[in-house]
């Protein structure tokens, strides 16, 4: 494919006089957009480059852990929410709060530790509010995902410790099809909440270096259908106590109905679509695009069942809009000083409803957010390369109604960083850094006099230094050393009331200081003929990690959960591997395997919360032009290190199979995949999860996909 771009330099002033300080700067956090100087439609070369990283290198030369998930895997992979379409991936669980809102855990980490971006900029949503919140992030319309572990994701903002997801789309087009008409299509059923699902996207070139781009996805579900019962066995038992108790007019819950539910898991229906629209003006000295897009969903919050009197239960829906314009300008100057020079910027406005059974507004979340960013890549010289730039975010949030657990307030950061690279014969050295600025305002209605109003101010200085050795033609030796500086979130300074989707009775800290981490990871990676394997091995000790303790005590008959500060410890591996174990004529026999830990202790307190115990997960499969055949066996043991006041979570093992078709073989412009996931109908529970002990995952679920690309 040949690009074209643009050559003037006024491309990214034009771009800033777009969107005017009037705009009201707001929001998230970013990364760099594909480099589709190969070909962006077809296998090729730029498939192996992480995009994500803001030196981009191919995943062999990553110095931390990484995982790239491209069109193929996702047919395979692709859910509701991108917590559980990236259920299979290396060091990565999710906290499944139903089948609609359902983030992910990187390294036992989430929320504000965890980056979630759509092509290099922020969600800006308010997904790390609250567990019950669906992340506006597209699985459907994907091109390829990107999770980046470790030091690296520091440059997307101090609070990624955990890491970074990355969704690229494509929405913006940065490439000139060589077809009149280039057409991606993916559509899918799954039986465990008869999930019916389509998404397409069309690009088009338009002329003169002109390029157009269309998408659109709905999805729409019923209640989730589980594995066994609903409530776990503690709780299953109280509420079995609470049905012998003389029953009381005034609470007509029943508790033996609720003690015996399985097979459904009620009020987790959902309905979402989606539709956007990308324009672009490409030329071989760089490129200038926009686009806009809407998200809108209506999902349930999976019912709380009360197991004892007075416990309230409820059947919240959240009714979910998000309006996105998105642009990028790209400037390849070919000079000898920088190489490429990008810049980002994404505006939204999201407002999300908590609704009674009824249809009545209980709670409105209003968020309007912008992030921008700005990389200057340098040429190369002899073995040295890098990046720095800038990034600014803002965020205006408020949280209106009787639930209102969080005052007005306004976040605003800035930062500066770089990233360096060296490569000295059979070694490669790397030091990055970033300074950020952040300060955040409470300004409560002057009838809330329960919150803190005032302002806080924080700098921090991160940075991380690496080293990888070449052991040889395919093998990478990998140290990583950092030191990270995190300024707590609103939703942790501020909060105090209840919230009912999650029964909790919320307090922040107004006092909280920077939370800091110390890490090291050592990374293993490379192989031989027919296999190859990635071993990896990391230590963070944190200063004033911040955490919710369930005290144990009620607020207004919920659970209070206090942030706290103390310090801190979490060690954990990942390990993967795969390997072509015999060939027969036009077959390939080939295994896989992945296994990952965490282990956090949080001084003078305990087990850290919802951290996830040890998996271990293989498959057997084999391999042809036009078929795909394999099983595998995925067991997660016993989380029995639990934090005060939360309860242990039992062992379980999912057995899957799939069979994928390609009817034109290899270059495969149209797979189907046949899929049956947790065969034998076991009741699992994640405990990373917020909801466990009342949402186990889905239970057996035979699914149909199809994607389409030419």
């Amino acid at each position: 494919m040949t690009l074209r771009f643009l050559p003037t330099a006024t491309a990214i002033g034009a771009l800033l006089a777009a969107f005017p300080a009037s705009a009201q700067d707001r929001s998230g956090d970013q990364a760099s957009a594909p480099d589709r100087s190969g070909d962006q439609y077809h296998a090729g070369k730029d498939d192996e480059i992480v995009v994500t990283s803001v030196v981009r290198r191919s995943e062999q030369d990553v110095l931390s852990g990484v995982d790239v998930l491209k069109a193929g895997e996702l047919t395979a992979a692709v859910r509701p929410s991108i917590g559980e379409t990236l259920q299979h991936t290396p060091g990565t669980s999710a906290t499944s709060f139903g089948p609609n809102a359902s983030r992910p855990v990187l390294r036992g980490l989430q929320g504000e530790r965890v980056r979630l971006l759509t092509n290099g900029i922020g969600s800006i949503d308010v997904s790390n509010t609250s567990v019950d919140h669906a992340v506006v992030v597209n699985p459907l319309l994907a091109e390829r995902v990107e999770v980046l572990r470790g030091p690296q994701a520091l440059l997307y903002g101090a609070a990624a410790v955990g890491g970074v997801v990355n969704v690229i789309d494509g929405r913006v087009p940065n490439a000139v099809p060589d077809e009149p008409v280039h057409l991606a299509a993916l559509g899918s059923y799954g039986s465990a909440a008869n999930e019916r699902s389509v998404a397409g996207s069309v690009d088009a070139p338009l002329g003169s270096g002109f390029v157009g781009h269309v998408d659109g996805s709905w999805l729409k579900t019923d209640d989730l259908r589980i594995g066994g019962y609903a409530l776990s066995p503690e709780l299953r038992a109280e509420a079995a106590a609470s049905a012998n108790l003389p029953p009381d007019p005034a609470d007509p819950i029943d508790f033996a109905a609720n003690a015996a539910l399985r097979g459904i898991l009620p009020n987790t229906a959902s309905e979402t679509w989606s539709a956007g629209a990308g324009f672009a003006y490409i030329d071989e000295g760089g490129s200038l695009g926009v686009a806009y897009s809407r998200y809108d969903s209506l999902y349930g919050v999976p019912v709380r069942l009360a197991t004892r009197p007075g416990q309230e239960q409820e059947a919240p829906r959240i009714s979910l809009v998000q309006d996105r314009i998105d642009a990028r300008a790209e400037l390849r100057p070919g000079g000898s000083v920088i190489e490429r020079a990008t810049f980002r910027v994404g505006f939204a406005d999201y407002t999300h409803s908590e609704l009674a059974e009824d249809g009545a507004v209980g709670t409105t979340f209003l968020n309007q957010g912008i992030e921008a960013r700005l990389e200057l890549a340098q040429a190369q010289r002899g073995g040295w390369t890098g990046a720095s730039g800038a990034q600014y975010v803002r965020r205006d949030f408020d949280v209106i109604g009787d639930e209102a657990f969080l005052p007005r307030n306004t976040t605003s950061q800035v930062g500066l960083f770089t990233v360096q690279t060296v490569k000295l014969g059979a070694i490669e050295l790397e030091a990055g850094g970033r300074y950020e600025h952040v300060r955040i305002t409470a300004t409560p209605q002057t009838d809330q006099p329960q919150f803190f109003a005032g302002q806080r101010s924080f700098d921090s200085l991160s940075g991380s230094i690496g080293a990888a050795y070449r052991l040889g033609a395919d093998w990478r030796l990998g140290v990583n050393l950092a030191r990270t500086e995190r300024a707590p979130a609103a939703e942790e300074l501020f909060a105090n009331g209840p919230h009912n989707a999650t029964q909790t009775f919320e307090v922040g800290d107004p006092a909280l200081g920077t939370e800091r981490a110390t890490s090291v990871e050592a990374l293993l990676r490379g192989g031989g003929g027919g296999w190859s394997v990635e071993l990896s091995g990391f230590y963070t000790r944190f200063g004033g990690y911040i955490f919710d303790e369930r005290t144990g005590a009620e607020i207004e008959g919920l659970p209070e959960f206090r942030i706290r500060q103390g310090a801190a410890d979490y060690w954990g591996f990942e390990a993967q591997g795969e390997a072509t174990l015999a060939q027969f004529g036009d077959w390939t026999l080939g295994a896989d395997a992945l296994a990952d830990y965490v282990h956090a202790t949080i001084d003078g307190y305990g087990p850290a919360p919802r951290i996830p115990p040890l998996r271990v997960l293989g498959g057997l499969g084999v391999k042809s032009a036009k078929f795909d055949l394999r099983a595998e066996v995925e067991h997660v043991t016993a989380q029995d290190r639990t934090a005060p006041n939360e309860t242990a979570t039992p062992a379980f093992t999912l057995v899957n199979a799939e069979l994928a078709f390609r009817p034109w073989g290899e270059e495969r412009p149209l797979s189907l995949i046949v899929s049956a996931n947790n065969i034998f109908d076991v009741e699992a529970r994640r405990h990373a999860s917020f909801l466990k002990d009342y949402a186990p995952l889905a239970g057996r679920d035979i699914r149909v996909s199809a994607r389409l690309e030419f």
